[in-house]
């Protein structure tokens, strides 16, 4: 997980996770849509996974 990645994730959590696929680009959006904060977690939480 890179600096430029937690950043992304903060500011606009789904653009970090944009090349993660689809689906978990849909799933941070939509979380996102609910709540920031929510939106911010899981991005955090699929960037960790993947690297």
């Amino acid at each position: 997980m890179s600096l430029l990645r937690v950043l992304l994730a903060i500011i606009f959590p789904p653009l970090a996770v944009a090349d993660k696929g689809c689906g978990s680009f849909l799933i941070v959006f939509i979380l996102t849509g609910c709540g920031w904060i929510p939106g911010v977690i899981s991005a955090l939480i699929i960037l960790n996974k993947e690297d």
